[in-house]
């Protein structure tokens, strides 16, 4: 948490049962709590009866159903009284062997101020029209304001969705992202038939890596890993953290021979990086999407392809063309 500690959205690691674990200080700072406030405390008991039941009925069985939930907007009841509307997304994770619910907090105010400011505007715009004459400059300027405004609400917007689909660690599109470009994709496929491929990368014995430098010198590896992975992307390349050690590249208009090769000239660059912690490398599986594949079949095959450069000693690329089995279900 010490990477997020002053981070511009709220974080908060939460137990499975809805116990605080670990808040960030902007968290404290919209709460209007200490930290030893919170303490031993349940997520719920900052949440009128209305949230609570919100919390209940949509956050817990999404949960349990996706292990991931998105843009629950909700309002939180801060140490002073006070009602403060929020966007909350969140995540179960393992960390120590323990599962754990890791939330997102983005502060609403200045979305909702927008909003009634431009409901204001249109009120007096239409009253305004009613009037005499002499209203018509202050019409125009009405006019003004409201245009400014929907262009701070569509940039603010804009931002949120940003957020949204982005991974907090390392920077890159998050799962999200990569599924609703994985679509396009196939979309893309089914009118022109424009080949793509995809990567899965996982990081060799990244365990190990954690057991020996600790979880903080494993969240930089990542990062870094992220870094090399986006210099060596394509403009055209979807690049994004598909879970823990795992990311995923989808690589348009690239065929079997092109995609391999890209597999393994990034394949090369990890391993002759230079890193701040310590050297890794990563094991890669390749598929590319053909006619009849599925959004689940060529995440199926890439996957196949991994677990195969990873039981043939890692740090290798494998297309999943080069499989026995690969070949019969194409």
């Amino acid at each position: 948490m010490n990477d997020f500690n002053h981070a511009p959205c709220g974080f908060v690691t939460i137990s499975k049962r809805g116990m605080f674990i670990d808040v960030n200080e902007t968290f404290l700072d919209l709460v209007k709590y200490s930290r030893e406030e919170l303490h031993e405390k349940h997520i719920e008991s900052i949440m009128n009866i209305a949230n609570k039941f919100l919390f209940h009925s949509h956050f817990y069985p999404f949960l349990q159903l996706y292990g991931v939930v998105e843009e629950v907007y909700l309002s939180l009841k801060s140490g002073t009284g006070e009602d403060i509307p929020v966007l909350l997304n969140g995540k179960c994770v393992e960390r120590d062997g323990t599962e754990v619910i890791d939330c997102v907090f983005v502060k609403m105010h200045k979305r909702i101020h927008y909003e009634q400011e431009i409901r204001s505007i249109k009120k007096r715009v239409e009253e305004a029209y009613e009037a005499k004459d002499e209203a018509l400059k202050a019409l125009k300027l009405l006019h003004i304001e409201n245009e400014r405004k929907q262009k701070e609400l569509v940039a603010l917007n804009a931002e949120l969705e940003r957020l949204a689909a982005t991974d907090d660690l390392t920077g890159l599109k998050n799962r999200r992202y990569f599924l609703e470009q994985l679509e396009e994709c196939i979309s893309l496929f089914s009118k022109a038939g424009t080949p793509f491929s995809l990567l899965i990368l996982d990081v060799d014995h990244f365990k190990k890596v954690n057991d020996t430098w600790g979880h903080l010198a494993g969240d930089q590896i990542l990062r870094e890993l992220a870094k090399i992975m986006e210099s060596e992307a394509g403009k055209a390349d979807t690049v994004a953290r598909y879970g823990g050690e795992e990311f995923i590249i989808i690589l348009p208009a690239k065929d079997e021979v092109a995609a391999k090769r890209k597999a393994e000239k990034l394949r090369s660059a990890i391993e002759h990086a230079t890193w701040e912690v310590c050297s890794i490398t990563v094991s890669i599986g390749v598929s590319t999407f053909m006619a009849g594949d599925t959004n689940v079949s060529i995440l199926s095959k890439a996957d196949r392809a991994l677990y195969a450069s990873k039981a043939n000693g890692r740090n290798k690329a494998t297309h999943a063309m080069e499989l026995d089995d690969s070949r019969l279900n194409m």
